[in-house]
């Protein structure tokens, strides 16, 4: 099952009490205070990885916690330090304490302390003094950070695809990609994202599919408009649009209303329209002129026989 929304808790470890002990040896009747200090408790530490799969990774188990450090001990021994708790977080997650987002995992590889581990308690070693020459008292060591968390992950591409149900967005990635989506003839064959990395006169981008819109999205009609966010970062929208539709240009006014709903700033990226299907019927020129006139440009393509696939990429291409 595809996750793009989570809840877990993290808690870095308790630092380990310091030791409260004196030293014992034979013709050493009053060796002094020798207890060790505590170790550190361990971190909780996100690491951004490229994983497609989403965050149900983490739904088995949503609650993480490092390793306490160890307890001090006598003849000065520390405590050793709690295993850091390491957590694969995949590239484009936003991560909210609250309702405040504090991390934005954007680049592979990175990682970022989430819980801070407790300091380990000081020995009695070091509450030593001319005054206090035995003292019998150390300190405990501290909590580890604990906290509630929120993930929500946001798809990193280049290019937004958007349409109706059965406009040929999936065929399109299977076409210009290696991504194999379902494909089939019924509404909704989209349940959740797919990404497809093309590669293009040696440019590669990546393009992000959603499942289809429909009129009342945004009030929750067909699949709702939760989905959206895959498509906040990219620098496009390509618009997919069946050439059977009864009002091409109508189509992709909901379409953009739908978006603007969602988001204003989403509705505001470049907008690229693609008439998909023409082996079946050729775009009409009076479609193609209501896009010119709104100074939207339109390619006419079909994913069958992959006729105005390549000028379509050139595009994008040149634009990202």
């Amino acid at each position: 099952m595809f996750l793009d929304e989570i809840e877990i808790y993290v808690k870095a470890g308790k630092g380990g009490d310091g030791a409260v002990s004196f030293r014992r040896e034979k013709y050493i009747p009053r060796g002094g205070p020798d207890g060790g200090d505590g170790g550190h408790g361990g971190n909780i530490i996100f690491k951004a990885v490229d994983n497609t799969h989403g965050l149900s990774h983490l739904a088995h188990n949503p609650r993480f916690l490092a390793q306490n450090g160890e307890n001090g001990r006598g003849k000065n021994k520390h405590g050793k330090k709690g295993n850091d708790l390491t957590v694969e977080i995949p590239i484009g997650t936003e991560v909210f304490a609250k309702d405040d987002c504090v991390i934005d995992i954007v680049n592979l590889d990175e990682e970022t302390v989430i819980g801070h581990g407790g300091n380990g308690g000081w020995g009695n070693q070091h509450f030593a003094s001319s005054i206090k020459q035995t003292p019998k008292w150390s300190n405990a060591g501290m909590r580890g950070d604990g906290k509630k968390l929120r993930l929500v992950l946001k798809t990193i591409a280049d290019v937004g695809l958007v349409g109706s149900p059965n406009a040929g967005k999936s065929s399109f990635l299977s076409v210009v990609s290696a991504a194999r989506p379902k494909i089939a003839n019924y509404q909704f064959t989209t349940l959740s994202p797919n990404l497809g990395t093309v590669t293009h006169k040696r440019r590669r981008f990546i393009i992000a599919d959603i499942p289809g819109l429909i009129e009342g999205a945004s009030e929750g009609k067909g699949l709702g408009i939760k989905f959206l966010k895959h498509i906040e970062r990219t620098r496009v929208l390509l618009y997919m649009i069946d050439v059977n539709s009864a009002d091409a240009y109508l189509e992709y006014k909901i379409l953009e209303k739908e978006l603007k709903q969602f988001s204003p700033e989403l509705s505001a990226k470049i907008k690229i329209v693609a008439i998909n299907k023409i082996d079946l019927l050729s775009a009409d020129k009076k479609i193609l002129a209501k896009f010119k006139k709104a100074k939207i440009e339109v390619f006419p393509i079909s994913t069958a026989t992959k006729e105005g696939i390549e000028p379509l990429l050139d595009k994008l291409a040149a634009i990202i």
